[in-house]
């Protein structure tokens, strides 16, 4: 197998051309989508992530953590990595090309949409995470904006992206770092508790609740009473919008979104559910209803917003909730005072255990 080569240049200072082997790739905003040039053989798409390597500097272990996590997972709903090439001022990561579409936008396009459709979506995100927690990988980061679909076709299958926020579990170690969204973030995080895996099975069940009514479980104009409904995880099958949706559904989000992590479902036990694995879940039309609260709660102006939970409990130790939010904001994941995400040396792509190929100018 011969050894791919990447090249760029600029055209009217904004554009680059990427040429990996045989694919041209054209740069738009922070991704490249590729198509293969003229006269190839071949019709191959590719996604590429270009990151400006100034924009890394001090932050060298987050790349270091997402491309760890990438070479290690391979699973028919989750976002490959294909390949790593950098030249002296960005480093680019060829990632599998998923075409369909976002989960919100699919949803509301659909002309009839069930229970049964939202179980068969989220039977496909606890196999892909069950499958990230088998093999001691975190995302961290779930959520609807993360969910993308294959291809547009009718029945494409669902896939996670995004593993940027995303930790491998060592020996002993406990995660305690504050992130993600926090809407859809578990409690433990927010109370700056040390957290596990669990954390992201309460972010599906968010997910599920959100996708069975439209709007999120969690709302408040005033962040501070926003927060403490997380914290308490108070939250409500509010009626009218909930009057058709099954009791097997309810469980099923009650067990997930369990305020104790020690007694919140794992993937395992959500995927042995009746609502995800029996016949429980109906297939009454509730895309109307659905859909008007996406529409309405999840305009793109909103939900494209992602917010770091570490601003967030600093916001709410300013706000006062409670004393389970004193002390130091951010840890290192082994539970010891201070933060090291980000501080490795910046020379450390460079000696990156896992081989950036060159790319040289044109």
């Amino acid at each position: 197998m011969h050894k791919k080569s990447c090249s760029h240049a600029t055209d009217g200072g904004s554009t680059i051309f990427v040429r990996i082997a045989d694919h041209v790739v054209k740069r738009t905003g922070s991704f490249l989508r590729g198509g293969s040039s003229r006269g190839e053989r071949t019709q191959r798409l590719v996604a590429i992530k270009c990151i400006p390597k100034k924009a890394l500097e001090g932050k060298e272990n987050n790349i270091e953590n997402e491309i760890a996590v990438l070479h290690r997972i391979k699973h028919a709903n989750i976002v490959t990595l294909e390949d790593i090439f950098e030249n002296t001022s960005h480093l680019y990561l060829v990632m599998q090309l998923v075409s369909g579409g976002e989960l919100f936008d699919r949803i509301v396009e659909k002309g009839f949409y069930t229970e049964r459709d939202a179980s068969q979506l989220i039977h496909q995100i606890l196999d892909a995470v069950k499958y990230l927690h088998d093999m001691g990988i975190v995302h961290r980061d779930l959520k609807p904006e993360n969910l993308l679909y294959y291809s547009m076709d009718e029945d494409s299958k669902i896939m996670i992206s995004d593993f940027g926020l995303s930790k491998i579990e060592g020996a002993g170690s406990v995660m305690s770092t504050a992130c993600g969204t926090p809407g859809y973030v578990a409690p433990e995080v927010l109370a700056q508790k040390p957290y596990s895996k669990a954390v992201d099975c309460w972010s599906i069940g968010v997910i599920s609740y959100i996708l069975l009514c439209g709007y999120p479980p969690f709302y408040d104009e005033n962040d501070a009473k926003l927060f403490e409904q997380i914290l308490k995880a108070e939250y409500e099958f509010d009626s009218p919008y909930w009057d058709d949706i099954s009791d097997s559904a309810k469980d099923f989000i009650c067990h997930l979104m369990e305020k104790e992590p020690l007694k919140r479902y794992t993937c395992d036990q959500a995927l042995q559910h009746p609502w995800i694995c029996g016949d429980t879940a109906l297939d009454k039309n509730i895309h109307e209803s659905v859909s008007a609260q996406i529409k309405k709660n999840f305009a793109k102006s909103k939900w494209k917003q992602a917010f770091n939970a570490t601003a967030v409990v600093r916001h709410m130790r300013k706000l006062q909730l409670g004393t389970s939010l004193e002390g130091p904001i951010s840890h290192y994941e082994d539970g010891r005072r201070g933060s090291t995400e980000g501080s490795a040396d910046r020379d450390s792509l460079r000696s990156c255990t896992y081989c950036c190929r060159p790319a040289s100018r044109v």
